[in-house]
């Protein structure tokens, strides 16, 4: 499928608040439900929750064969299957070794897998039940990979889904890209809105919307980030996007906040939103603005996604063209046969000390800094790019030279990499390569009092407690950002997590234990060694929080870590925009109603969904 492209090169005023894409003209009217009742439009007014569990293949409730063939005719066709990408490598009705071939050999150079209706790039959520590389005697199974997808090209498709879903008492999932990596984006039993291909962009030169007079763009939802790169260029502006090059900017990437390279210099993703075009739990189409749905317009910037409706697309603003500068500093201790002397592991720590203070530079500049450290059995590495936006390289490697030359000072041997071009603000691979993986891991958002003082207790504390987790064998990556509401400007008032407004540093630990194979029991033990790596991090930024795209699944306490002060307003909303509790996805807003009953017990999607007391009903099928 061909992505559309639509550039416009001239002013856009009152009549481009009406305006929408080919795709959001096509909406289903009464004339399209006709004697189909299971697509017909739900009533807010009348509505009580679903109970009992969710429909799913083989029970009493599931549509019959008949209902499912009117809903794909209603929609055109559109509707897919939804079979495990590598059943293709495995004996039975869908095997292939030369499709199998092309998965085991070629997947690392193309877009199979971020083109798949089915595919998640995380596989333990699901359930581990289909590997590319099968073991002997292991078979593939549906898991908890939804039973059929919809591939969504009109907001009418998506409205005959959402109202389908609602009317059978099934489970809903909406997939954009499969980049959440905790089960967001799958389920079982579940009918899938995959909303990859809305991919339409149309630049404003001046858009006018409550307060805001300027530039901007309208987006469709399933632009990834490097597709956006060329529109940038094309006409010569700046639009925040996701780090990671085939993470569908504008679905839940901006609903979950969104931290990009230029989060110092103009926010959140969540806060470039000026109008969003979404399709609700009743099935109806609307735009949320700052002026209309406004209750919509807070949750969806910021309040997480698969919880309120299915964005089709938005209205962003743009930034004059801003460039993006990076210099890749470096330093390691041990190496060879030999694990590090003692002295070699304090030099490592000064230095870790050196650029945590040396954070506090980077951010005044409206910069940002990633960096990557971790211990192998024989060293300690750590590497930082440092970014600023705007600059000259001489300017930059005027700024990093300072913190250069205190690491050469503290006995380190440092390699440092000239200003150029930072690798994650590009198009980088055009998309090609992405392949699932099976990592945990947990996040923090530092707040920025925990490093404004080098050399103060807290200071000292958290650099403990960073510097234990990764002497208990875990990978660190820190990302110093400032989105202030400040630099984020109009329109405000969003939902995003408020704990991004107090950081100074968005930071990961990741667990590289594989997953696949593993006993619940060594499941379960492998998380609460995490748990506790994470949980001194917690101890010294009490009342911060983590980010919702980047999470535990079992974040402690999550409402306050991922939505702080925000979740009562948001589960109000929720509440009342989707009565039916239609909208599920694994710790987002209103879910603590609902559990997923697995076999195993582990927390996959791959079980029934059900509301919280009726998890019987899903053991008795």
């Amino acid at each position: 499928m061909r992505t559309i492209l639509v550039s416009t090169l001239f002013a856009v005023f009152a009549s481009v608040k009406g305006t929408n894409f080919a795709y959001e003209d096509e909406v289903l009217t009464d004339a399209d439900i006709g004697n189909f009742s299971a697509i017909a439009f739900g009533d807010v007014a009348t509505a009580a929750p679903l109970e009992g569990c969710r429909a799913s293949p083989g029970t009493a409730e599931w549509p019959l064969a008949r209902e499912w063939a009117q809903l794909n005719s209603s929609l055109g066709g559109a509707l897919i299957p939804a079979v495990p990408p590598a059943s293709v490598c495995y004996d039975g009705p869908s095997k292939d070794q030369a499709a199998c071939n092309i998965l085991l050999f070629n997947a690392t150079f193309n877009n199979y897998y971020i083109n798949n209706p089915v595919n998640v790039f995380s596989e333990w959520p699901e359930g581990d039940t289909c590997h590319l590389r099968p073991a002997s005697g292991e078979n593939c199974t549906q898991g908890g990979f939804p039973t059929y997808v919809v591939n969504a090209t009109s907001v009418k498709q998506i409205q005959m889904a959402v109202n389908f879903a609602r009317n059978k008492n099934l489970r809903l999932v909406i997939k954009n890209t499969g980049h959440d990596l905790i089960g967001r984006s799958t389920g079982a039993g579940g009918l899938s809105i995959w909303t990859h291909w809305l991919k339409d962009f149309e630049f404003v030169p001046e858009y006018e919307v409550g307060e805001y007079s300027g530039a901007a763009a309208r987006v469709g939802s399933g632009i990834e980030s490097w597709e956006m790169f060329a529109h940038m260029t094309a006409n010569n502006m700046t639009a925040l996007v996701a780090g990671g090059y085939t993470v569908g900017a504008y679905g839940g990437w901006i609903q979950g906040g969104g931290h990009s390279a230029l989060a110092s210099k103009y926010g959140l993703g969540a806060d470039q939103a000026l109008s969003i075009q979404v399709v609700t739990a009743d099935g109806r189409f609307v735009t949320a603005d700052p002026t209309q749905n406004t209750d919509l317009f807070y949750a969806l910037r910021g309040g997480g996604g698969g919880t309120y409706g299915v964005v089709t697309s938005l209205v962003i603003k743009t930034h004059p063209a801003t460039t993006v500068l990076s210099s890749t500093i470096a330093y390691s201790v041990g190496g060879g046969f030999n694990v590090s002397v003692p002295g070699d592991l304090d030099k490592f720590w000064t230095g870790f000390d050196i650029y945590h203070a040396f954070g506090n530079k980077v951010v005044e500049q409206q910069g940002t800094a990633c960096y990557v450290s971790r211990l192998t059995n024989t060293t300690y590495s750590f590497t930082t790019d440092i970014e600023l936006p705007n600059v000259t390289e001489d300017f930059l490697a005027e700024f990093v030279r300072p913190f250069v030359e205190d690491l050469e000072a503290a006995g380190l041997n440092v390699t440092y990499d000239p200003p150029s071009p930072a690798g994650n603000w590009g198009a980088g691979a055009a998309g090609r390569g992405d392949t699932p993986g099976s990592t945990r891991f947990g996040s923090r958002l530092f707040p920025r009092e925990n490093f404004a003082d080098p050399g103060s207790e807290l200071f000292n504390a958290t650099q403990l407690a960073i510097r234990r987790s990764i002497e208990a064998g875990y990978t660190f990556h820190g990302i110093h950002m400032v989105p202030t509401e400040e630099v984020a400007g109009y329109p405000g008032n969003n939902a995003a997590n408020p704990a991004f407004r107090e950081t100074i540093m968005h930071a990961d630990l990741f667990d590289f234990t594989v997953q696949r194979g593993l006993t619940p029991m060594a499941f379960t033990l492998a998380h609460d060694k995490l748990a506790a790596a994470m949980d001194g991090w917690r101890a010294v930024s009490p009342g911060a929080g983590a980010y919702f795209n980047e999470a535990d699944l079992e974040e402690p306490n999550w409402q306050q870590a991922f939505f702080g002060t925000n979740y009562e307003r948001l589960l109000d909303i929720k509440q009342e925009r989707d009565p039916w509790g239609l909208f599920y996805a694994p710790v987002t807003v209103g879910s603590e109603e609902y559990t997923v009953v697995t076999e195993d017990g582990l927390p996959t999607q791959n079980g029934r969904l059900c509301r919280v007391g009726a998890e019987g009903q899903a053991k008795r099928r």
